[in-house]
């Protein structure tokens, strides 16, 4: 180590010297140089001597600086060796220093390396925690879209059958309420019926009812003499007339069909036409109401009656006066207006 560090010193010296010997070599060529080209000038003129002596002047103050260089050079030749070690030294300790903060450098560097390192694992650690936690989400996310489809899906199937059962449910209301609709309407034809054949059976006793009071009042009329059975009969015949003829109507406004034309207050007079056993032959008119269609509907009324079977009733005299041919007069009232 120590004959490192003596050959590096002299190594250190050895070019400075170099230099130095061929930088005065130089400056003595180029005196040279100067001397050699320098012109003659004419010795007579006092200005050449001052010239010359002035270049003599110069040249022996090159002499003397030379050996001063020469003189400076043997001075610092011998403490030389000393400021090399010296340098030497500082040069070790600045290489020890580099050395050191590289080892430092390259220590922290390790070190920066290792918190990047570590702080690139921490952050994959955390991208795949985020990474699971986001998958995690994901997962319940789905689960719970599936509940929730299914959800929806089981309120809507429980919807449908609540409509189904609620249309169960309106449907057989409404059976029923057309089962009772049903029953109230035959109840109420039932009752109708039973209405009109309390009416009819009413009406059949009070028909037998007054053919007996005219087969009584015939019988008394028969019995009696001439003058008092005239009298009996007129009174008679006009009873017996006046409840034909209400018989008349009555058959007449069931058999009757009400025109749009016909109001109250019309009256239209028909010609009835029978045989002995009550049979209608024919029916006219013989004064009109001035609408042709409620008269048509009179005649046409009496035509579908047919026949009258309680005209049989009369006797032949009684009812070729009366009732062979009768007229009735006929107004929309009368027909169940």
């Amino acid at each position: 180590m120590q004959q490192q560090s003596e050959r590096s010193s002299s190594e250190s010296y050895f070019w400075p010297t170099v230099w130095a010997v061929s930088l005065h070599a130089l400056m003595f060529g180029m005196l040279f140089v100067s001397f050699a080209f320098t012109p003659e000038l004419p010795p007579s003129r006092p200005i050449v001597q001052a010239t010359l002596y002035q270049l003599k002047s110069q040249s022996q103050a090159t002499t003397q600086t030379n050996q001063k260089i020469a003189g400076e050079a043997k001075k610092t030749s011998a403490p030389q060796f000393e400021t090399e070690q010296m340098e030497q030294k500082k040069a070790e300790e600045q290489k020890i220093a580099a050395a050191k903060a590289a080892e430092q450098k390259k220590a922290e560097e390790a070190r920066k390396a290792e918190q990047a390192e570590k702080k690139a694992e921490e952050a994959k650690q955390a991208a795949e925690a985020k990474k699971a936690d986001e998958a995690k989400k994901a997962e319940q996310k789905k689960l719970a879209d599936v509940a929730k489809k299914k959800a929806e899906e089981e309120a809507k199937k429980k919807a449908a059958e609540d409509a189904k059962k609620k249309a169960a449910e309106e449907a057989k209301k409404k059976a029923t309420a057309e089962a009772a609709k049903k029953k109230a309407a035959e109840d109420a034809k039932k009752k109708a019926a039973a209405d009109a054949a309390k009416k009819k059976a009413a009406e059949e006793a009070k028909r037998k009812a007054t053919e007996d009071k005219k087969a009584a009042a015939l019988a008394e009329l028969l019995s009696e003499d001439v003058g008092r059975q005239q009298a009996l009969a007129d009174e008679v015949g006009d009873q017996v007339a006046g409840s034909l003829d209400d018989l008349i109507i009555k058959l007449v406004s069931e058999q009757w069909r009400r025109p749009p034309s016909a109001r109250n207050g019309m009256s239209v007079e028909v010609l009835i036409e029978m045989l002995p056993d009550g049979t209608i032959t024919n029916a006219s008119v013989t004064r009109s109401s001035g609408d042709a269609p409620f008269d048509s509907s009179a005649v046409s009324a009496v035509r579908s009656v047919g026949r009258i079977p309680e005209m049989q009733q009369l006797d032949r005299a009684t009812f070729d006066q009366m009732y062979r041919q009768r007229r009735i007069i006929f107004k929309p009232e009368d027909l169940g207006l």
